[in-house]
């Protein structure tokens, strides 16, 4: 199955951490996600506290029959389970492991992979709060109130060859993204935009894609709460 994503879209996705979900904890998850049906289910975490990440992915793909999509936090993380690969350069940040450094020790094993690679421009917004994925890149996000600088680091990575443009105000966060901000970025380049992070509820589903969000990627809102389980249900049969 293939990932392929337009700037005409509004789509979901659905984010799974493997380090939340064990192997033989992962059915009845999987099979509330179903329920949602959405269009893509993403496949990572910042931290991998033990190497179960292909065994999710294999079980995922048993269940869902969705493209598989990793957005990985190490390069350890990339495996032959999935169908694409999100290639993240953290763009946000100035920590040059995370633009280059991390791919470079991955590109022996990219070269090797039958998923499509693809070049995402990954942006870390402000979400109220340190987020894994800010500790661990150890790099400052993009002001949440600060759309210029959103707008021209978008631009920029469009420039310089990126496919996609990720905005994330990380996992856990407490503050969604202005969806403002987003609808300032969308505007500013074409290439499709994805938004993640601090999303609890079907509304906020709905801002982004009115906004200009092209695919919105939800994740602990439905490991915490049913009731998200079910506005995701409505939201899916209104789009």
């Amino acid at each position: 199955m293939k990932f392929d994503l337009h700037k005409s879209d509004r789509k979901l996705a659905v984010l799974i951490d493997p380090d939340k979900h064990k192997a033989d904890e992962l059915y009845d998850y999987l099979n509330g996600i179903k329920l949602i049906d959405p269009d893509y289910v993403l496949i990572g975490s910042s931290l991998i506290h033990d190497s179960n990440i292909e065994i999710v992915a294999r079980i995922t793909k048993s269940i869902i029959h969705k493209p598989l999509v990793l957005f990985p936090g190490h390069f350890t993380q990339l495996n032959d389970e999935v169908d694409a690969v999100l290639l993240l350069s953290l763009i946000s940040g100035r920590n040059s492991e995370h633009l280059i450094g991390q791919h470079v020790l991955a590109a022996p094993k990219l070269k090797t992979l039958k998923s499509d690679i693809i070049s995402t421009g990954y942006m870390l917004i402000d979400g109220g709060n340190l987020t894994s994925v800010g500790y661990m890149s150890n790099t400052h996000p993009i002001p949440r109130e600060k759309a210029d600088i959103a707008v021209c680091t978008a631009i920029a990575g469009e420039y310089i060859g990126m496919k996609l443009i990720y905005m994330d105000a990380g996992s856990g966060a407490e503050l969604p993204i202005n969806p403002a901000m987003v609808k300032k970025v969308a505007k500013a380049v074409d290439i499709p935009v994805i938004v993640g992070g601090g999303i609890r509820s079907s509304d906020q589903l709905d801002d982004y894609w009115n906004n200009g969000a092209n695919l919105v990627v939800i994740g602990n809102a439905l490991e915490e709460s049913n009731e998200m389980l079910s506005g995701e249900l409505k939201a899916r049969e209104k789009h």
